[in-house]
């Protein structure tokens, strides 16, 4: 039997630090002629992930097809071009925008002659290289061993290749089976490591969950910078709050949460989040893999939507933050959505469209600090949306939540009646539905 450590390294990723530098040529497909601009728009991102990840871009080529083929992803002709291409360039990779099945893999490496990779597995690589913290290391493995699970048949080619030596009857038959058997070897190594992985990741989630609860028992409100990878957000985080975050124009610069405690003008202490980005046809192994990362999103009070109105895709980037959030449960949070970048946009009909789309924003430039003040007047307005004035009557023998409505709210009257407190109080939204057993309704 293999060890854990021959099965990870002979079905590792392509994608390792010694592969900075290679040359690589990026595939993306389209059908109809409407549709040309759009790949090329998503070849420059795919290139600009690639960038991020150190690989030298040879050729991007947009690929028209009439229909898929189900072996190898693109028809026959079609594939003879790319390969003549390839060649001629002399790259090392090839890489296609789109996700393509473990068979079409196999099949395009063989007709290649070179690795091949989908943009799932570079996002990975990517995610891999940048992740810092004990958390994003351990979800990153987790969505790397399943990536590669329904990929372990092309390990153990070598042994079907045997049976034709072997002889016809019991040999070939017997190599064969051997293959099947280490190939369910392997996916049950695997299946222990994810379990191991997954045990890690709850524990350190633990950890977090303590954390957030005590950030809710402080009741101090939490804002969640969210948007697409690299529309600025540890930009705006480190602008409002001098947090130090690392910022580089790259995709994903930085894949680790990080919270700052900032004061708004009229002396509200709030709390200010930097998530990790979101990203166009985002793996559904890293929804699921990060949804743990993301939960800083889920959980805030208020969501700080960034749009880098300079980028010619912004309009698609801020709906796919948006599938995003539907995709984690985040849907209904509110929203100010920032347009970020202002002084930087070439085409003031962009901003205009958002605007249309997204009522409740503000414009500004997270770089140069402009549009702060209209900025943190947003923030306020939205938290005072976030409040309630209600009425309790609460037992005195429950004084635990009286104390905690007096701590949490601005008491507008208290009272005492039989053995009853009756308390008047500005509160959190929240903590008004927490008590709603407690509360006195307005006649109607």
């Amino acid at each position: 039997m293999k060890n854990d450590k021959t099965v990870k390294d002979e079905s590792d990723f392509i994608l390792h630090e010694e592969e900075k530098n290679q040359k690589a040529l990026l595939i993306s497909v389209y059908q109809g002629n409407k549709q040309l601009r759009l790949c090329e728009e998503h070849l420059e991102e795919l290139a600009l992930l690639a960038y991020t990840f150190g690989i030298e871009v040879a050729k991007k080529e947009p690929c028209s097809l009439r229909k898929f083929d189900a072996s190898t992803y693109v028809s026959k002709g079609k594939l003879e071009e790319l390969i003549q291409i390839a060649n001629e360039l002399a790259v090392d990779l090839i890489i296609f925008d789109d996700e393509i099945t473990p068979a079409q893999q196999r099949n395009l490496q063989a007709a290649f002659n070179k690795p091949v990779i989908d943009r799932t597995e570079l996002i990975l690589g990517v995610f891999a290289q940048r992740a810092h913290t004990k958390e994003a290391r351990l979800q990153i493995e987790l969505a790397k061993i399943k990536y590669e699970a329904p990929r372990l048949k092309r390990l153990w080619t070598h042994l079907s290749r045997q049976q034709g030596t072997s002889g016809s009857g019991g040999g070939g038959a017997y190599l064969k089976g051997e293959g099947e058997k280490q190939i369910e070897i392997d996916k049950r190594i695997l299946k222990r490591k994810m379990d191991v992985l997954q045990k890690e990741i709850d524990d350190v989630k633990a950890v977090r969950e303590t954390q957030r609860l005590s950030r809710v028992r402080s009741a101090i409100p939490v804002f969640a910078i969210i948007g697409y990878t690299n529309a600025g957000k540890s930009t705006l985080l480190n602008a409002l709050t001098d947090a130090g975050v690392f910022v580089e124009d790259k995709l994903f610069a930085t894949l680790d949460t990080t919270t700052r405690k900032f004061t708004l003008p009229n002396n509200q202490d709030i709390l200010i989040v930097d998530t990790v980005g979101f990203i166009r046809k985002l793996p559904h192994l890293l929804v699921a893999a990060f949804k743990s990362t993301l939960e800083e999103a889920i959980e805030a009070d208020i969501l700080l939507h960034l749009i880098d109105v300079s980028h010619p895709m912004a309009e698609e980037q801020a709906a796919t933050t948006y599938e995003v959030l539907q995709e984690l449960g985040a849907g209904k949070k509110p929203i100010i959505t920032v347009l970020n970048k202002i002084d930087q946009c070439e085409h003031p009909h962009m901003i205009h469209r958002i605007r249309m789309s997204y009522p409740k924003n503000v414009q500004i430039s997270a770089l140069k600090k402009i549009g702060f003040e209209e900025l943190q007047e947003a923030m306020i307005q939205e938290l005072s949306r976030q409040r309630q004035v209600a009425e309790f009557r609460i037992p005195q023998s429950d004084y635990g939540s009286v104390s905690e409505i007096i701590r949490l709210g601005h008491i507008l009257s208290q009272d005492y009646e039989d053995n009853d407190v009756l308390l008047k109080v500005d509160l959190p939204a929240l903590i008004v539905d927490k008590y709603a057993h407690y509360q006195i309704l307005a006649e109607r």
